[in-house]
């Protein structure tokens, strides 16, 4: 992991509220001169930090649609099980995240579908068919409280 200062934890802060900040933006914000800025925002994507920039679409101006987190379990007793099942989420558009857990569940799915009935159908269709899912339990969002995307200042 790079050694990020406080200039660096600024930089990243600013981006992520708004990807499209230029140079000379971040460095009159921060009352530095562009070029060290400049050098840094490439440090910061030559090593990873920065993974990519994207547009962040409201999907509820984009498309009627619901949200519905799944939680569910594994019947595997192999590594390359777990692997086909990765593989398979993988490919599945409706699928936002996916994460695999400890505890008394294996994974966790954030889910997009436009409505219950195309909701079943995914559901039917793709998760229910990939080997080796056990018991999937549901929960549809009623009302979105928080969403972001913002990683916090964690350090420096």
């Amino acid at each position: 992991m790079p050694d990020l200062d406080q200039v660096d934890h600024q930089i990243l802060k600013l981006l992520q509220q708004d990807a499209k900040l230029n140079v000379n933006d971040i460095a009159q914000q921060l009352h530095l001169t562009k070029t060290p800025i400049y050098e840094r925002i490439k440090r910061l994507e030559r090593s990873g930090v920065i993974a990519k920039y994207v547009a962040l679409v409201d999907r509820k101006k984009f498309t009627p649609s619901i949200i519905v987190f799944l939680t569910g379990s594994l019947n595997v007793s192999k590594f390359e099980q777990t692997q086909e099942f990765y593989e398979a989420v993988m490919d599945i558009d409706e699928v936002l995240e996916c994460y695999l857990l400890g505890g008394d569940k294996d994974f966790f799915l954030k889910v997009i579908a436009k409505d219950l009935d195309s909701y079943h159908d995914f559901y039917s269709d793709k998760i229910a068919s990939i080997p080796f899912v056990g018991e999937i339990r549901s929960s549809f969002v009623l009302k979105e409280i928080k969403h972001t995307t913002t990683i916090p200042n964690m350090g420096g």
